[in-house]
């Protein structure tokens, strides 16, 4: 049996729209946190152009903690406060950073990283942990990008 290899829209709006219509279906019926977040995290890698990396971390013992992804080796703890996604929980807001290479506190787990998108999960009203989006083009991320993926989030925070 092959695989049917879908080919997302060129028009953001429109692929953010066929991604949450295809994470609602994977996500379906599946009780599997880190299934269903390897999945996502496969999803989003597919369908977003000019990343190196796409996944999540985990809140477990007061810290991030590296969850499914896609892309090179990464991090595996990430102090509440610190880099990109220690401030997305600490501030509990969503860090859109076209380049950061000017974002003090920096870690950079891929010295190809030029911007980054990170987006709280919540459960219960807790930060549970973030969505993390790293590209290798300065300011790859737009609004577009924030709207379509705080949408993501969405999806999967009704599934947990």
């Amino acid at each position: 049996m092959s695989a049917i290899e879908y080919t997302y829209s060129k028009d953001k709006e429109k692929m953010y729209k066929e991604v949450a219509t295809h994470l609602t279906g994977l996500l379906d019926g599946v009780p599997y946190l880190i299934a269903n977040l390897a999945n996502a995290s496969a999803l989003l890698n597919q369908a977003l152009k000019e990343i190196n990396w796409v996944g999540f971390y985990l809140m477990q013992d007061g810290q991030l903690v590296l969850g499914p992804f896609q892309g090179k080796t990464a991090c595996v703890e990430i102090k509440v406060g610190r880099g990109v996604c220690g401030t997305a929980v600490a501030k509990d807001e969503v860090m859109l950073v076209k380049d950061v290479h000017e974002f003090p506190g920096h870690i950079a787990c891929d010295a190809a990283s030029a911007s980054e998108i990170v987006l709280p999960i919540h459960k219960d009203g807790e930060i549970i942990g973030v969505l993390d989006i790293d590209s290798p083009v300065v300011g790859r991320f737009d609004e577009i990008d924030k709207a379509g993926l705080m949408k993501v989030v969405e999806i999967l925070e009704k599934a947990l």
